[in-house]
């Protein structure tokens, strides 16, 4: 797909870091699948990996953890 930010460039494939943060609390995944603009850098994460970091981040606030740091997983 084309890079939506700098509309320069057609996506790889590739691999991210998610950090997220809510209240406090930080959860940061690597290695995350994502399409990565070669040009920008910009990222774009998958609807069910997005979904899936997202329960996981739920579960850490549930959980009260206060800091997360792993490496993606497929579930």
């Amino acid at each position: 797909m084309k890079c939506v930010i700098c509309k320069h460039a057609e996506t790889i494939p590739g691999t991210t870091t998610i950090t997220l943060e809510r209240d406090g609390l930080t959860y940061v995944i690597k290695q995350v699948p994502a399409q990565v603009c070669p040009n920008c850098g910009e990222d774009y994460v998958d609807e069910i990996i997005t979904g899936d970091l997202l329960r996981s981040a739920e579960q850490m606030v549930k959980d009260g953890t206060q800091v997360d740091i792993r490496q993606y997983v497929a579930a």
